[in-house]
């Protein structure tokens, strides 16, 4: 069992047959990668605790070892994602026991400790902006601002999120818009803005059609 496996999927809050449409409209690049890579996909799934969680431990961490640490980590609890309060009564050397590095497991008590507040509940968090939802997560110790969009794109559902400073969107655009080096954050910004207010979608396809071309 794993984190994500326990993560209920959530109707998309916005319209993805829109999204789409209105991608391919505006921006005759983003044309193309549309067609090549069919409908809009995202899901928005879990709670931001969850996604939190299941964040901390995949820092840093190649697939295959971080989910190793998360099943020894889940089995602390019968399998079952911990509840904020569970998890700051874990003793350290239980979570040192699963894996857990000594720096992440104090990424771990910030997060419950926060969680248990009710400041990261989904619906503290839907009534935010999103450079507020940012701003109150990135005071988790261990969570910066990537995480943080990632939260809000694939968790909250937001539809208008540009991850600048994620490096596969930065080749994806490198790739489709036939750059030289890699865009700095104003000229992606720029591209960007025709993608308005359906940057989420816009940063999709770049994932998605960086996958396709490579593949």
């Amino acid at each position: 069992m794993t984190i994500r496996n326990q993560m209920r999927k959530r109707r998309l809050p916005y319209d993805a047959d829109a999204a789409r449409k209105h991608l391919s409209r505006n921006d005759p690049v983003m044309r193309g990668i549309v067609r090549a890579c069919g409908p809009l996909a995202i899901e928005s799934r879990g709670t931001p605790y969850q996604s939190l969680l299941r964040a901390v431990l995949y820092q840093q961490l190649a697939g295959l070892a971080a989910s190793a640490i998360e099943r020894r980590l889940l089995g602390l609890y019968g399998d079952a994602v911990p509840e904020p309060e569970q998890v700051l009564g874990t003793e350290p050397e239980a979570l040192r026991g699963a894996g857990v590095s000594r720096q992440k497991a104090s990424y771990l008590y910030s997060l419950a400790d926060h969680a248990k507040t009710g400041a990261l509940e989904y619906r503290a968090l839907a009534r935010l902006d999103d450079e507020e939802v940012i701003e109150r997560v990135t005071e988790v110790r261990g969570i910066g601002r990537w995480t943080a969009e990632m939260l809000l794109m694939f968790c909250l559902g937001r539809p208008d999120v540009l991850p600048v400073g994620d490096l596969g969107i930065r080749k994806g655009m490198q790739l489709a818009y036939g750059m030289r080096a890699l865009p700095d954050k104003k000229k992606m910004l720029k591209i960007g803005e025709a993608w308005r207010p359906y940057r989420s979608a816009g940063s999709w396809y770049l994932w998605r059609n960086t996958d396709v071309v490579t593949i």
